[in-house]
Parts: C-alpha cells; sequence; structure tokens
C-alpha cells in the first residue's frame, strides 16, 4: 500500500512536471485569432484521470498550472484560471464516460463527448467570464457584439481543433504505454485493472 501511494505522488509529480513542459510548446494558431496557440498539455492530464482517477486528473491540472505561474508569474490569471477550466472541461468527461466503458470505443466516445464539453464550455464561459475580465484587466472596453464575434470566429473553432488534435495523439500513445505503467504500479488502484490484477483493455 506504501509503495502504491508512493508510486502514485511520483506519477502525479511527473506528469504535472511534464504537462508544464508542454505548455511552453505551444503552436500559435493566427487563423483564428492572433492570442491563440496550441499545446498539448491535456496529454499528460488525461493519462492521471484514466490510470488513476478523475481526482488525479484534477491533481495534476494543478500542478500544471501551478508550476507554469512559478516559471512565469501571474501577470496572466485569467488565462490560467482558463487554462485549468479548459483542463477539466476535456480531461473529466473522459475520465468518467471511460470508467463505464473500459474499451477503445468507451476511449474514443469519451473524447468525442470531451470536444463538445471543451468546445461549448469555453465558448460560454469566454462570452460572459473570460473576455469581460480581460477587458477589465486591461482597461479595454469590449462590446458584446464583439466579445461574440470573438468566440464564434476565433474561440470556438479554435477549441474544435484543439480538441480533435489532443485525440488523435492521445488514442496510440495511451494505447501503448498504459499496459507498462499499469505493470509499474506496485499493485495500485489504476482504473483499468480487472479483479485479477490484470491491465484489460477490450477492443469493441
Amino acid at each position: 500500500m506504501k509503495e502504491s501511494k508512493t508510486f502514485r505522488l511520483v506519477m502525479y509529480a511527473v506528469l504535472g512536471s511534464m504537462a508544464t513542459a508542454l505548455m511552453f510548446v505551444s503552436i500559435p494558431m493566427p487563423m483564428f485569432l492572433s492570442f491563440l496557440s496550441m499545446d498539448f498539455s491535456e496529454l499528460p492530464v488525461l493519462f492521471a484521470a484514466l490510470l488513476f482517477s478523475p481526482v488525479a486528473g484534477i491533481a495534476v491540472a494543478g500542478i500544471k498550472i501551478l508550476l507554469y505561474t512559478l516559471f512565469m508569474g501571474a501577470g496572466d490569471p485569467v488565462g490560467m484560471i482558463s487554462n485549468f477550466v479548459a483542463s477539466l472541461l476535456f480531461v473529466l468527461p473522459v475520465a468518467y464516460v471511460y470508467r463505464h466503458f473500459r474499451s477503445v470505443k468507451g476511449l474514443i466516445a469519451g473524447l468525442g463527448i470531451a470536444i463538445v464539453s471543451m468546445t461549448i464550455g469555453l465558448a460560454a464561459l469566454n462570452y460572459l467570464v473570460f473576455l469581460p475580465a480581460y477587458s477589465w484587466l486591461i482597461g479595454w472596453e469590449m462590446s458584446s457584439q464583439v466579445m461574440l464575434t470573438t468566440v464564434l470566429a476565433g474561440i470556438l473553432p479554435f477549441n474544435i481543433v484543439k480538441g480533435l488534435a489532443i485525440s488523435i495523439l492521445f488514442v496510440p500513445l495511451f494505447l501503448k504505454l498504459a499496459p507498462m505503467l499499469e505493470k509499474k504500479s506496485y499493485g495500485g488502484n489504476l482504473q483499468r485493472k480487472t479483479p485479477a490484477g490484470t491491465y484489460n483493455l477490450k477492443q469493441n
């Protein structure tokens, strides 16, 4: 039990550090909006949520934001909150669906639901909360029409593309790495362990 808890804590720290590093490797997306860039920091968060639990995903997402803020400073609190919320909107639906349908189809279905969750959730939150907060912080008044256009023409399609890109990368990585991580768990409570303690990921 002690080894299992130690393994989980180490994995949280490692995955959180990996997620932070991935935040620094971002791809500008000027075709949407100049301030939008894509990173793949949700990948380690997804691993935590699916290998351990949704709470583990939340913890790794929090570690990611904390470490990034320590490195870069707290000059963009709205952006950090938005990033954390985006991680939760994407990762938690995958984790909850996959806990009930532990198969490749369940994984893909969860990712599809996650794309919809993140896209709609961030569109609403940007219009109602994040863009008004940015407007207040920089002292630039942004009309409702401008915010709506920003959301519909930029933020909404951007999150669809980002969700698809993360999903396409995550599925083969997870299918390849999850069995190896399970073997190193020292008997830990990974979600895919069957009652007999063996890895089980059905193909249908």
